[in-house]
C-alpha cells in the first residue's frame, strides 16, 4: 500500500520534475506526499583553506546562516505554488484527495534520504547527472541504506494523465527483480496495462516469466509476457518498452554491487543513464 511518499529536494532544478511525478502517484493512491529540504550546514558553506579570526569566522557563519533561510524560504515558496499546481493539498483532513508537507533536514542529500527514507513507501528521486556528478549517492542511499524502492525521473520529463497507466516489468528471475515486484505491486495492480519483458540472459534456477505471469493472476492482475531478443540487455529493455508505449520501467537495480557496477559498467547503470522515461528500482 503505498501511503507516503518521500520527495527529497534542493537546488538543482529538478524540483517540478520530483514533484509531478511524486503527485501522479499520490492522487492514484491517496498518498501523502513528504518534501523534504536538504539544507547545507553553514559550516559547509564558509570557503575551504582559508585562514579566518573568530570574528570573521562568526560573521561569515551568520551571513551563510541567513543565505540558507532565505534560499529556505524562498524554495518553500516555489514547492507550495507546485503543489496546488500538481493538484495537491496541505489539508490532511480532506478525505480522498493527496496532500503534501513540507520539512528541512540539515545535512548531505544522501544522509537525508538514507534517514528520511526508511519509513516512505516510495523515494522520488531525479535521474543522476553523471556529468555534474549529482544524485549517484542519493540513489545509492535510497536503495542500500534506506532499502526502499524508488522512482527515478528522468531529465525535465513532466508526466502526464498516461503515467502508470501501461507498467513494463524487466524480469531476469534474479532476487533484486523479484523484489522490485513485489515492492511495486500496488502500482502495478492500478495500471491499465502490464507487460513483462524478458530477454538476454536469466538467472539460473530463477523464476521464468510465465511463473511472474501467474504469480500476478494469483492477485487479480493481467499481464502479458514480451520476449525479445538482444546482446545488451540495458538496450533490449529500453527500446522494448518504448516499442510497446509502456510509461513506466519496474527493473531490479544492481544485481552486483553498486561500486562494481560503476566501476566495470553494469545493465542498471547503463539503464539510468540513457533512460527517457520514468523508471521504478529496488534491490
Amino acid at each position: 500500500m503505498i501511503k507516503s511518499i518521500l520527495v527529497p529536494v534542493r537546488g538543482d532544478g529538478m524540483v517540478a520534475t520530483v514533484l509531478a511525478h511524486a503527485a501522479e502517484l499520490a492522487k492514484r493512491h491517496e498518498a501523502q506526499v513528504n518534501v523534504v529540504h536538504c539544507r547545507a550546514a553553514a559550516s559547509d558553506m564558509m570557503p575551504q583553506g582559508v585562514s579566518l579570526n573568530d570574528f570573521a569566522r562568526k560573521v561569515m557563519l551568520e551571513q551563510a546562516s541567513e543565505l540558507a533561510n532565505r534560499q529556505e524560504d524562498h524554495l518553500r515558496g516555489i514547492l507550495r505554488r507546485l503543489s496546488r499546481e500538481f493538484g495537491l493539498t496541505e489539508d490532511a483532513s480532506t478525505h480522498g484527495t493527496a496532500f503534501c508537507t513540507f520539512a528541512e533536514e540539515q545535512g548531505r542529500m544522501a544522509d537525508v534520504v538514507r534517514h528520511a527514507g526508511r519509513l516512505a513507501d516510495v523515494i522520488v528521486l531525479p535521474k543522476p547527472q553523471r556529468e555534474r556528478n549529482l544524485g549517484q549517492s542519493s540513489l545509492k542511499a535510497a536503495l542500500y541504506g534506506a532499502g526502499r524502492p524508488v522512482l527515478v525521473c528522468p531529465g525535465q520529463l513532466q508526466p502526464d494523465a498516461t503515467f502508470a497507466d501501461h507498467v513494463a516489468i524487466g524480469w531476469n528471475g534474479s532476487l533484486p527483480a523479484a523484489r522490485a515486484v513485489s515492492s511495486s505491486l500496488d502500482i502495478v495492480g492500478s495500471a491499465k496495462r502490464v507487460s513483462i519483458l524478458t530477454g538476454g540472459k536469466v538467472q539460473t534456477r530463477g523464476p521464468d516469466a510465465d511463473e511472474l505471469l501467474a504469480y500476478y493472476s494469483l492477485r487479480g492482475i493481467s499481464a502479458e509476457i514480451v520476449r525479445f531478443e538482444t546482446k545488451d540487455a540495458a538496450t533490449g529493455l529500453l527500446t522494448a518498452s518504448a516499442d510497446i508505449g509502456a510509461s513506466l520501467l519496474v527493473i531490479g537495480a544492481y544485481s552486483h554491487s553498486h561500486e562494481t557496477e560503476m566501476l566495470f559498467g553494469g545493465n542498471t547503470g547503463r539503464i539510468v543513464d540513457q533512460t527517457e522515461m520514468p523508471i521504478l528500482m529496488a534491490h
